[in-house]
C-alpha cells in the first residue's frame, strides 16, 4: 500500500515539470503562436535558477531567476518571429539549440555544488491520513500551485474579456486587427508569459526535483510539453490530466524496477516518449477533431496591414 502511495506522490511531483510547461506552451498556441524552443528554455532556467538557490539559500528566489530567464529568452523569440517574421519553427529549434549549449557552458561551475537542505512541506492534518496523506498532501506547493495555474487559465480562457481577446488573436489574427486590437503586442505578451512559466518548470526541476545540476537534466520534458498541448486539444485541464499520465508513465519505470521486474533499463526509460509516440498517433488517426480544437492561426506569421 506504501509503495503505491509513492508511486502516485512521484506521478504528481514528474507531472508538475511537465503541467507548468505545458500550460506555458498553451498560452502561446492560444495566441497562434509555436514555440519549439520550449527544451532550451527549460534548461537556461534550470542553471539559472540553480545558480540562484547556490548563492542565495532562497528556493523562491530560485523560482523568480528561472521564469526571468525563460521569459528573457522568449522575449527574444517573440520578437524574431512575430516582428521580423522569421520561421517559427526554424527559429524554436535554433533556441533549443542555443539553450541546450548555452546552459551547459554556464554550468560547469555548478555540476559538483549542493544546495542547501530543502524544507519538508506537509498538509497539517491531512498529511497524517493513511495512504492519502503520503500520496497527495506532502507535496512542495509548486505542484499545488500547478493544478491552481490550470483552473486560472481556464477562468482565463473562458471567462475573461482579454481571454477571449486571446483567444480571437489566435484564430483570427486579421479580424482582431481590423477590431483594434494590438496583434503583435498581445502575441507577444503571451510569448513572454508562456516562457516565464517554462522557465518555472525547469527551476522547478533543478531545485525541488531532482535538486542538483547536470548538463541537459531537462531529458525531453520541454518536447513531451509541447506534444502535451496537442494531446490535450489545447484545453488546460486536459493538459494537466496528461502532464499526470506522462509523469505516472515516467514513474513507473523506477517503480518496476524498483519491485525487480526483469526488464530491461533502456526499455523502462523508453517508455514515456514511446507512450507519446502512440498518443501522438493515435490523436492523429482523427484530423478533424483536432482541426476543430485546433487555435485557427497556428503557426502562421501576421502582417499588420496585408
Amino acid at each position: 500500500m506504501d509503495s503505491m502511495a509513492l508511486l502516485l506522490a512521484a506521478t504528481l511531483s514528474a507531472g508538475t515539470v511537465l503541467a507548468i510547461a505545458a500550460l506555458g506552451l498553451l498560452i502561446n498556441e492560444k495566441a497562434g503562436v509555436v514555440n519549439l524552443g520550449a527544451e532550451g528554455m527549460m534548461l537556461c532556467a534550470a542553471i539559472a535558477g540553480f545558480a540562484t538557490v547556490v548563492h542565495t539559500g532562497n528556493t523562491w528566489l530560485g523560482f523568480a531567476a528561472g521564469m526571468a530567464a525563460g521569459a528573457l529568452l522568449a522575449a527574444l523569440f517573440g520578437l524574431l518571429v512575430i516582428w521580423l517574421n522569421t520561421n517559427q519553427y526554424a527559429t524554436g529549434l535554433a533556441l533549443s539549440l542555443f539553450g541546450t549549449g548555452f546552459s551547459a557552458f554556464l554550468g560547469i561551475r555548478y555540476v559538483q555544488e549542493k544546495l542547501p537542505e530543502q524544507t519538508q512541506y506537509a498538509v497539517p492534518f491531512l498529511s497524517d491520513m493513511p495512504f492519502l496523506g503520503i500520496a497527495l498532501f506532502r507535496h512542495h506547493p509548486m505542484v499545488y500551485i500547478a493544478a491552481g495555474l490550470a483552473v486560472g487559465l481556464i477562468w482565463f480562457l473562458g471567462s475573461t474579456r482579454a481571454g477571449l481577446v486571446l483567444r480571437s488573436v489566435g484564430e483570427s489574427p486579421e479580424s482582431a486587427h481590423a477590431l483594434g486590437y494590438p496583434v503583435r503586442r498581445i502575441r507577444l505578451a503571451a510569448v513572454v508569459a508562456g516562457g516565464a512559466l517554462c522557465g518555472l518548470a525547469g527551476a522547478y526541476v533543478s531545485v525541488i526535483y531532482t535538486p542538483l545540476w547536470v548538463e541537459g537534466m531537462i531529458a525531453g520534458k520541454g518536447w513531451i510539453a509541447l506534444a502535451l498541448t496537442t494531446f490535450a486539444t489545447w484545453r488546460p485541464a486536459r493538459v494537466l490530466l496528461g502532464a499526470y499520465l506522462f509523469g505516472g508513465v515516467t514513474m513507473l519505470q523506477f517503480h518496476l524496477q524498483s519491485q525487480g521486474v526483469n526488464v530491461p533499463p533502456q526499455f523502462l526509460t523508453m517508455l514515456p516518449y514511446l507512450a507519446t509516440i502512440v498518443v501522438l498517433v493515435l490523436i492523429s488517426r482523427n484530423p478533424v477533431w483536432i482541426r476543430v480544437n485546433m487555435p485557427g492561426s497556428l503557426g502562421k506569421p501576421f502582417y499588420p496591414g496585408s
